[in-house]
């Protein structure tokens, strides 16, 4: 498997050099032959190439096997006209990465105020309110006066059938129990086009139970008994927001992995930002980056039946759980590691596990 490794930003490249240890550590178990080719993006591709992201580079991720994207700093980037484009977006667009899979657990050994949980949230990932990904040229956000702003949101039947689709193939090797959440008593037509596509792909999965629940009502219900739910699929900014809410609830954004996969690509991300206050500190917590590269692998594993990166991507899950009980992590999640050191722990616990 060919992986195209770009730090990012911030603390991007911290996290991003743990998680390149724990790859390599990965490979050697497992016999994965990962091949990482290092490149860049985001500030620094803008200081050597005149762009936070390149033609070439494009080429190049669409040549391999996926993709693994440090944290950028996104806000940064505001003029497309002098080359600053928000990497994250990019490549989902570029790339048609519709599905960002997002999982929430609770750990042993990092306090959380809610009872033990494990879920995982669906989102839409290529349409909804996003202004700057939901038409083909321009953006869909505009100022009509100086007193007036009107933002449009898309969606399509095409959008809503694979992330329904990609949420019930999911919870078929889970606990089989898919949650759609909408916003259909006010968002009538898109929401609920979003609901009848996914009671349509539901009709093929039978074994699978179905339930809704309207956003806001959904926040309150995660809050109170986060442990009722298994997948949970929604639209791109419902999706966002319910997702950093679960991550939070586990104790920690940064034990929060994620991917964004697509028919042909993926791109394991971190579930958080660039943090620069905390930059060249040594602090960061780098499992959510590294969680990230486990689904990665597990996302190859299951398009192309490699069971034994299905086997390293069960491992690298199972190491995190074992490395935060053990206090093997940054502050943040209750440990007194720094981020190299947390690297350099986890990378051993897996090749001796």
């Amino acid at each position: 498997m060919k992986i195209v490794v770009l730090p990012g930003d911030g603390i991007g490249p911290e996290t991003m050099a743990a998680t390149i240890e724990v790859l390599q550590a990965a490979s050697q178990r497992f016999g994965l032959n990962l091949q990482l080719d290092h490149d860049v993006a985001g500030h620094e591709s803008l200081r050597r190439h005149g762009a936070t992201v390149t033609p070439a580079l494009l080429a190049k991720v669409k040549a391999a096997d996926g993709l693994m994207l440090g944290p950028m700093s996104t806000y940064d980037f505001k003029d497309e006209s002098k080359g600053e484009i928000n990497p994250s977006k990019f490549f989902r667009k570029e790339l048609d990465l519709y599905a960002n899979i997002r999982p929430a657990r609770t750990w042993l050994g990092v306090p959380h105020k809610v009872d033990a949980f494990d879920l995982v949230v669906v989102r839409e990932n290529t349409e909804g309110f996003y202004a700057d990904r939901n038409i083909a040229s321009g953006g869909s956000e505009m100022l009509i006066t100086p007193d007036v702003a009107v933002s449009l949101r898309r969606i399509t039947r095409g959008c809503c059938e694979r992330i329904a689709r990609a949420a019930f193939e999911l919870a078929m090797t889970r606990r089989r129990h898919v949650s759609i959440v909408h916003k259909a008593n006010v968002l009538r037509i898109g929401d609920g086009m979003f609901i009848e596509e996914c009671q349509r792909v539901a009709r093929d999965f039978p074994e699978v139970q179905v339930d809704e629940f309207i956003v806001d009502a959904m926040m309150a219900h995660v809050v109170r008994a986060p442990q009722r739910f298994d997948v949970i699929v929604t639209t791109n900014m419902f999706g966002d927001i319910l997702s950093d809410l679960t991550a939070e609830l586990s104790g920690s954004l940064g034990l929060g992995g994620s991917v964004n996969a697509g028919r042909d690509h993926a791109m394991g991300q971190a579930a958080h930002g660039s943090a620069p206050d905390i930059a060249g500190q040594d602090i960061a917590n780098p499992f959510s980056l590294i969680l990230s590269a486990g689904q990665l692998l597990g996302w190859h594993g299951q398009r192309h039946g490699l069971p034994a990166f299905l086997a390293a991507a069960e491992a690298i899950e199972h190491t995190a759980a074992a490395a935060v009980e053990a206090g093997e992590v940054t502050p943040d999640a209750g440990g007194r590691l720094g981020t190299a050191a947390t690297g350099r722990a986890f990378a051993q616990r897996l090749q001796g596990a």
